[in-house]
């Protein structure tokens, strides 16, 4: 406690006086021959002596820049910048008053042939038409930093508590190094594990389809893909980071990345294994893979779930031991015209988890209440492989081929009892099971693009194939029994054992023609050809005591199921590109064939449709400036019901819910919209982002249960006329620095409405639910001493029924976490992450609230490249795993397993050698 009222006390003098001794410098850039005002050109100021960038600011669209500083007294470099322009600049001795610069006159950058050396600097940012461009030697990490800790000093990126990045608030949903992707696009493995001090650029730009990006086409989407240079001479050799933990109750980590970079070829492998409920490549400076820390989404809740690049990790719940090994490979081949890259991935973990449930179900005639307990244990197996490469053909043909491999295996055995009783504490039934699940699951995906641009400018033409096969197997030895208090109906006892196979292929092709009518309009004309079949069958068996086997067929409780659908979607579109402005709008007719069988006790159902319906899509994106955009998108499309949904047969498998499928189902259409406006103002380090959106369900699919005096459920499906989501927010940061002090906040807030029908005991009922989440976050920091992070974020949740048995349900969430990080005295550095939640509505004998204080020491040593580390986890031994959740039909209060209370010593090295020097004032030669 007395080193945080040393923290909070530091933090207080040092905010008091954030904003004295302050100057402001002021001009206008323009352009020398035209005098046309420059927008978005950089002004910043370096020191003369080691060319550290000071401040820096960039101009409006009238040309003007504001830049309020700290007074400096020894001299510096004054330095205007701009894309196709000489750069500006001015020695400065000393910067003690407000300066005007006035007009400055940036002249053109013509290159003759009779200059051989050209030295260019990089200025801390550059926007190049859709590119906003950092320059990493720009803002200062710590030596030992991650890209992660780098892109959190980036103005206008942040990185939330569950590691989503956002840029001038639109999210971040691909990461490459180089331009290509590293262990998957995730990029979490890139961001958390390649040092900072590699880094040259960190380019961002629209996300591109493979489509979009080889065709020349914009972005439909709205989210961002961030690209991360490497400096060329650090892309010649090793390094990496090797980890090595153990701690009481036998809690171990370990963990290794190793690179290996020479120019076009890189080749990294990693590997981990722990018990401590972490992927293992969140390799922070701090905690490096404990969970519940500031490297993942968990410290709220840590229950044991997490995953990468598709690949799950344990169960969902509970404590899990895994181990991982991969590898990444990407090259250049035939004189660039072959860009290979892929990745292996082998997967191990075993998950243990308890569960305790109390279920309150809503019905129209009266709540009943189940209580539930079981016991989990699951091992799993995976292999991942993915390939990609794209083949330039000759100048004007690409050819890009993505084929990928995953295999899974997972074993699951459950014991579990739960119970059911009215209002008035009556049983109605209980169930006991003992399960073993074996299941297999493979999938094989592979997709052709093809482009070919022909003569005219913007006329070309393209074609696509891609298949997803997938084959999954299950075998079940299950042990139930079921008791019925009420009806008088006999127990259900079952000794079985079932196997169940499916097997789901999915094949498209799409030809398209692009006409150019002008420069900025293109006609695009389209097919597209879709193929799905999937078939489903189950076999059960019962116990033969006589044999001692399962040999006796249970026609009752098998059955098979066939699906085949084919779609044909011709669409014609039309796109504009200006410089303000760009778009689409597509528009087609989907003509479905929809045909599904089953065959069950020897009865042969089946149910055919043809529909014919509209199809459209388009999206808007208008540029107001170099930092305003407004983006807009609305499809329509149609989602059919499912095989099992549509065909009339029993499902028996469940003893407590027999479920049958509606023949009459009608197709779902679905109307979505979405809207944001974003800003930022790299001038004040400032951004403002809102948005609104929601769908719209017509013949919306939902389930219609009903329950007898046993509380035994029979379940089929309905179309209910209506049902909406429909959501607002915005979130607003700035980020202050003087000299070696920073300071970034940010807030938001989202509200969300939604509206849904349903049946229970044949009972149409409304549900309307409203929820609002304001959040709010600070860091506050010095530069190689402290860093503080306080955040809040709090949920309301209330639901409004009509025709129910109760008219509302209302809860209310509060998240708080206070993160400090000490890099004082020299050489060492502590870590304090401090968590609360409380959960108002959580039922009796369930803990409302909990703290989660994770504590580490680390201390660098052997010329940094050893770090010593004692972390310890839930300091107050608090954690634990309460959720609610409330839907329309039942209100679920859950506790499983959850990491506790635990101490580990680990050791880090760290390896780095490359090929040749960064040059010390950041700049280069380029030779003509």
């Amino acid at each position: 406690m007395k080193n945080l009222f040393l923290f909070a006390l530091l933090f207080i003098i040092n905010f008091a006086t954030f904003g004295q001794s302050t100057i402001t410098i002021k001009g206008k850039i323009i352009e020398k021959k035209s005098l046309i005002p420059v927008e978005s050109a950089t002004i910043y100021i370096k020191s003369a002596k080691d060319s550290t960038v000071i401040d820096y600011t960039i101009s409006d669209r009238n040309g003007n820049f504001i830049l309020e500083t700290q007074k400096i007294k020894t001299p510096i470099y004054f330095k205007v910048a701009f894309t196709s322009f000489a750069d500006y600049s001015e020695k400065i001795e000393q910067l003690q008053e407000n300066k005007d610069f006035g007009i400055i006159k940036l002249e053109e950058n013509i290159n003759t042939l009779s200059e051989l050396v050209i030295k260019a600097e990089t200025p801390p940012i550059t926007i190049k038409n859709d590119t906003l461009e950092f320059n990493a030697s720009s803002f200062k990490v710590r030596p030992d930093a991650n890209v992660e800790a780098l892109l959190k000093q980036l103005p206008g990126v942040e990185i939330d508590e569950e590691g989503k990045i956002t840029v001038n608030g639109k999210e971040v949903n691909n990461i490459l190094v180089n331009g290509k992707p590293f262990f998957g696009k995730d990029g979490k493995i890139a961001t958390q594990n390649l040092p900072a001090e590699i880094i040259d650029k960190v380019q961002v730009t629209d996300t591109k389809s493979k489509e979009e990006e080889l065709s020349g086409q914009d972005a439909t989407t709205d989210e961002k893909t961030i690209n991360l240079t490497i400096q060329e001479d650090k892309n010649k050799g090793v390094f990496g980071k090797t980890n090595m933990g153990y701690g009481t109750d036998d809690r171990y980590e370990s963990s290794l990345l190793f690179n290996y970079f020479k120019d076009t070829q890189k080749i990294s492998v990693l590997g981990s294994s722990n018990n401590i409920n972490s992927i293992g490549f969140s390799m922070d400076e701090i905690f490096d893979n404990m969970g519940g820390g500031r490297n993942n989404s968990v410290w709220m809740n840590d229950n044991g779930s997490f995953g990468i690049n598709g690949m799950q990790f344990g169960n969902n719940t509970g404590i899990t031991q895994s181990n991982m090994i991969g590898v990444n490979f990407a090259d250049e081949w035939i004189n660039k015209k072959i860009n290979p890259n892929g990745s292996y991935y082998y997967s191990n973990a075993e998950s243990k988890n308890n569960n305790r449930t109390n279920r309150t179900n809503l019905l129209p005639t009266g709540n009943t209440t189940t209580l539930a307990n079981s016991k989990t244990k699951s091992l799993s197996n995976g292999h991942n492989i993915a390939m990609d490469f794209e083949i330039k053909l000759d100048s004007t043909a690409t050819l890009y081929v993505s084929p990928s491999y995953t295999s899974n295996e997972m074993k699951n055995m459950a014991t579990g009892f739960d119970a059911t009783f009215d209002e008035n504490g009556i049983a109605l039934n209980e169930n006991t099971s003992d399960n073993t699940l074996v299941n297999k699951n493979k999938t094989f995906k592979n997709s052709f693009y093809f482009y070919k641009e022909l003569k005219k400018k913007g006329r070309g033409i393209n074609a696509s194939f891609s298949n997803e096969n997938n084959t999954f197997n299950a075998d079940l030895i299950t042990k139930t029994t079921t008791t019925f208090f009420q009806s008088g109906s006999a127990d259900d006892d079952r000794n079985q054992f079932r196997v169940d196979d499916s097997k789901k292929d999915n094949y498209s092709i799409e030809i398209g023609y692009s006409e150019p009518i002008r420069d900025s309009l293109v006609l695009n004309f389209e097919t597209k050809f879709y193929l799905n079949n999937s078939s489903e069958s189950r076999q059960t068996f019962d116990f033969d005591s006589e044999f001692n086997s399962f040999t006796n067929f249970n026609d009752v409780l098998s059955n098979a199921i066939e699906s085949n659908t084919s779609r044909v979607i011709p669409m014609v579109g039309l796109s504009i590109r200006k410089k303000k402005i760009r778009g689409s709008i597509s528009m087609g007719t989907e003509f479905i064939n929809f045909n599904n069988q089953s065959n069950y006790l020897s009865n042969k159902i089946a149910v055919n449709k043809n529909y014919m319906y509209p199809k459209m899509n388009g999206y808007v994106n208008i540029t107001l400036g170099k930092s305003k955009s407004i983006y807009s998108y609305y499809s329509y499309e149609v989602n059919l019901p499912s095989a099992s949904q549509i065909l009339p047969f029993q499902n028996l498998a469940n003893p407590l819910n027999t479920v049958i499928g509606n023949a009459d189902l009608k197709p779902n259409e679905n109307h979505s919209i979405y809207t944001n406006f974003s800003n930022y103002d790299y001038a004040t380090r400032s951004g403002f982002y809102t948005y609104f959106g929601g769908d719209y369900n017509v013949n919306q699919i939902v389930t219609s249960t009903t329950y007898n005096s046993d509380f035994k459920a029979s379940t089929t499906y309905q179309n209910v006329s209506k049902g909406y989501n429909s959501y607002v927010g915005f979130s607003f940061n700035k980020s202050i620095k003087k000299e070696k002090r920073t300071l970034k906040y940010g807030f938001g807030m989202q509200f969300s409405y939604n509206y849904d029908q349903g049946l229970t005991n044949a009972t149409l009922y409304e549900s309307k639910g409203l929820s609002l989440n304001p959040k709010a976050n600070i860091t506050w920091s010095i530069e190689d001493v402290i860093s503080i992070a306080p955040s809040y974020k709090y949920t309301y949740i209330s639901n409004d029924y009509t025709n129910y048995i109760i008219d509302n349900t209302k809860n209310f969430k509060h998240s708080a976490k206070l993160e400090i990080t000490s890099y004082w005295p020299k050489k060492v550095v502590l870590g304090s992450d401090f968590g609360y939640n409380y959960n108002s509505n959580i039922a009796d004998g369930f803990k409302k609230d909990f703290y989660l204080w994770n504590l580490s020491l680390g201390y660098n040593f052997y010329e940094d490249t050893l770090t010593a580390k004692v972390k310890v986890y839930d300091v107050l031994n608090q954690n634990i795993s309460a959720t609610r959740t409330i839907t329309p039909t039942a209100i679920t209060d859950m506790e499983n397993t959850v990491l506790q209370q635990y101490a580990m010593f680990s050791l880090t090295y760290k390896l780095e050698k490359f090929g040749g020097k960064k040059k010390d004032d950041g700049s280069f030669i380029i030779i003509d």
